[in-house]
C-alpha cells in the first residue's frame, strides 16, 4: 500500500518516525528503516535530522509532488546492505500498482467510485463525477470529497459498534485494515510537506449496498445468464474466461467475457473492469473495434456480452503463415490506425496492441478487442505514467519512467507491423545465457539496442517501421500534435490505401478467413475450444466476502444493438 499524509515542513525526524509508525501500525518494539526515493529512483536511507532536512529540501523542488518513503519493519544486516525482503525492482517507477491510502485525523481514506446517492460527510454535498469521485475511510467507512478529506475534524472510530451515518455496513469477514508490512514486502509512505487543515463539521446519509446471495443468484435487471446458451470456451486470461454464447430469444451469437468478482478485489481491478466496460460502450460505434451488447452480474460474477468475431486473431494466423505479405500488413495496419485514431480522438490510450488482440471478421476486416489496459480521459497534451502493457510491446518512454501519451500506441503498432512483415519480434533474444532471457534484459534491449530492419523488406516498409519504432516519442511517426494521423495517412507506405473507402469498411480485404462450421471455431486454439463449457459452482463463503456495492450500476444494454435485434 501507499499511505499518504501531510506534515509540516518543520517536522523533526523523531516526529516523522512516530507518524510513520502510526500510519503503518508498527509497534515500538519493531525495528524501522526509512528510505526515501530520489528524483533518479534511487533509495536513500533517512536516519537523522540532517538527512531528513536534505530530503525535504530536494522533495520541495518544482514539479516534485512530495516525499516517497519506503518503510521496512527491519534493519540491514550491515550498513549499506539492503533490508531483509528489499528488492530493487520495487523502486522502478510504476512497475507495480499500489493501493493509495490518504491519512487524515486517524482516518485512512481510499479513492472510491460511489453510487448516485453518496454524500460527503464533511460538506454534505453530493459526491459525483467521473472515475473515483471521493474518498472512503477503510476503517469507519466515512465518505468525503477528495477536496474535503483534509478538513474532516472527526477522529476515526475504528472500534465503534454502530455504523456512522452516510456509511456502508462493513462486509462480513472482510478487513480493509492496513496490516504490518511483512519482511518480504515493504510499505510506502507518501509524505507531502504541507500543513494539515482544520475542519468544520460532519453530516451525511446512508449508502445501501446490494444484498448478496449464493449459487449465482441474479442481481441484474434485464438480461441474465439464463437468457443465453453456452456453446464453447474460446479464450481465457488471468482474470476472465471468454465463452461463445447464443441469445435464446433470437439465436444471435455473441462472445461472453466472464469475470469472477473474487478476483476483482481492489480499486485497481475495479477500475480495470469499469474502464473496459466504458470503452466497449464507445467502441460499439466504430467498425474496427469490438462493441458491447450488454452487461449483467450475479453475486459471484460479472458478464460482458460482446460482438463475436469468428475469423480468429492475428496471432493464430501468424503461427500458421509465419509472416505476411506487405500488402496484407499494410491493409491491417491501416485499419488498426483508424481504430487507434478513433480511441485517441476520445481521449483513450489503448496500451495493449498485440497480435492476440487484433481479430479478423468473416470478411477479413480487423477489429481490436480487450480494453482492460486502456487509459481514459486524456485531453490534448495530457499524459499518464502507469507502467503497464505486454513486455514485448512496451514503449521506451514507459520503460524510462517518463510521462507518456498516445505515442505508446504508435510504438506498439510499429512492433506489430515488424512482426507481421518479418515473422519475428524486433527484440528477439536468441541465446543460451539465462541472464539474457529475462524481462529486464528485454527492456534493456528495447531501450538501448538499435532495431535492424530485414533487408528483404521494401524501402517503404523499412521507412515506416523506422518511423513508428523511433525511440524518441517526439520524433515518432504519428506523434506530431495536430497532424499525427495525417502524417501516417500520407506516408509512402500507405500511399496505395484509399482512406475514405477504408474508413467506411468498403476497402477489399486481401485475405478472407475460412469459416468451415456455423461458428468458425477452426480459427480458435483447440486448447480453449476443447475445454468443458461450465462455470464452477459458487462458494457461499467467498460470496459473503464480496462487497457487492462495488459493482452497482454495472448493468447495461446497448440501445443500438437492441433495436437491431428487435427488428430481426
Amino acid at each position: 500500500d501507499i499511505l499518504i499524509t501531510s506534515v509540516d515542513a518543520a517536522t523533526t525526524f523523531d516526529e516523522l518516525r512516530e507518524e510513520v509508525r502510526d500510519m503503518c501500525r508498527l509497534r515500538q518494539e519493531y525495528p524501522l528503516t526509512l528510505k526515501w526515493v530520489d528524483s533518479e529512483g534511487d533509495p536513500c536511507t533517512v536516519s537523522s535530522q540532517m538527512e531528513l532536512e536534505e530530503a525535504f529540501r530536494l522533495a520541495c523542488q518544482p514539479k516534485c509532488e512530495g516525499l516517497v518513503i519506503h518503510v521496512f519493519p527491519s534493519v540491514p544486516e550491515q550498513p549499506g546492505m539492503p533490508c531483509p525482503g528489499e528488492d530493487k525492482s520495487i523502486y522502478r517507477r510504476g512497475a507495480r500498482r499500489w493501493r493509495k491510502l490518504y491519512q487524515a485525523n486517524g482516518h485512512l481514506f481510499q479513492a472510491k467510485r460511489f453510487n448516485r446517492k453518496a454524500y460527503c460527510g464533511q460538506c454534505s454535498e453530493r459526491i459525483w463525477g467521473l472515475a473515483r469521485q471521493g474518498y472512503r475511510c477503510v476503517h469507519c467507512k466515512l465518505l468525503v470529497h477528495k477536496r474535503c478529506h483534509g478538513l474532516v475534524p472527526l477522529t476515526c472510530r475504528r472500534l465503534m459498534d454502530s455504523v456512522m451515518p452516510s456509511q456502508e455496513p462493513p462486509v462480513a469477514e472482510k478487513s480493509d485494515g492496513v496490516d504490518l508490512p511483512s519482511e518480504e514486502t515493504d510499505g510506502i509512505a507518501y509524505i507531502s510537506s504541507s500543513r494539515k487543515h482544520e475542519g468544520i463539521k460532519d453530516d451525511s446519509e446512508d449508502l445501501k449496498p446490494v444484498i448478496d446471495g449464493v449459487d449465482g443468484i441474479k442481481i441484474s435487471q434485464g438480461l441474465g445468464l439464463q437468457d443465453f446458451d453456452l456453446i464453447r470456451v474460446i479464450g481465457r486470461g488471468s482474470y476472465a474466461k471468454v465463452l461463445l454464447v447464443r441469445l435464446k430469444k433470437n439465436d444471435q451469437v455473441y462472445a461472453m467475457k466472464v469475470v469472477k468478482k473474487e478476483l476483482v478485489h481492489d480499486d485497481e481491478d475495479i477500475d480495470w473492469v469499469q474502464t473496459e466496460k466504458h470503452v466497449f460502450e464507445q467502441a460499439s460505434s466504430n467498425p474496427f473495434l469490438v462493441g458491447l451488447h450488454s452487461c449483467f452480474q450475479t453475486t459471484s460474477r460479472l458478464f460482458l456480452v460482446i460482438e463475436y468475431v469468428n475469423g480468429g486473431d492475428l496471432m493464430f494466423h501468424m503461427q500458421r503463415q509465419r509472416k505476411l505479405p506487405e500488402e496484407h500488413a499494410r491493409f491491417y495496419a491501416a485499419e488498426i490506425c483508424v481504430a487507434l485514431n478513433f480511441l485517441h480522438e476520445r481521449g483513450i490510450i489503448y496500451r495493449d496492441l498485440k497480435l492476440d488482440n487484433v481479430l479478423l471478421d468473416a470478411d477479413g476486416h480487423i477489429k481490436l478487442t480487450d480494453y482492460g489496459m486502456c487509459k481514459e480521459g486524456l485531453g490534448p497534451g495530457d499524459t499518464t505514467s502507469t507502467f503497464c502493457g505486454t513486455p514485448n510491446y512496451i514503449a521506451p518512454e514507459i520503460l524510462r519512467g517518463e510521462e507518456y501519451g498516445f505515442s505508446v500506441d504508435w510504438w506498439a503498432l510499429g512492433v506489430l507491423m515488424f512482426e507481421m512483415m518479418a515473422g519475428r519480434s524486433p527484440f528477439d533474444i536468441i541465446t543460451d545465457n539465462p541472464d539474457m532471457n529475462t524481462e529486464d534484459y528485454l527492456f534493456q534491449v528495447i531501450l538501448e539496442k538499435p532495431i535492424r530492419i530485414p533487408r528483404f523488406l521494401s524501402v517503404k516498409a523499412s521507412h515506416v517501421l523506422k518511423g513508428f519504432l523511433n525511440k524518441d516519442p517526439k520524433e515518432r511517426l504519428g506523434c506530431r500534435p495536430q497532424t499525427g494521423f495525417s502524417d501516417i495517412k500520407s506516408h509512402a507506405f500507405f500511399r496505395s490505401i484509399d482512406w475514405d473507402l477504408l474508413e467506411k469498411r468498403q476497402a477489399l480485404p486481401p485475405f478472407q478467413p475460412q469459416i468451415t462450421d456455423d461458428y468458425g471455431l477452426d480459427n480458435f486454439d483447440t486448447q480453449f475450444t476443447s475445454e468443458p463449457v461450465q462455470l464452477t459452482p459458487d462458494d457461499a463463503d467467498v460470496i459473503k466476502r464480496i462487497d457487492q456495492s462495488e459493482f452497482e450500476g454495472f448493468e447495461y444494454i446497448n440501445p443500438l444493438l437492441l433495436s437491431t435485434e428487435e427488428s430481426v
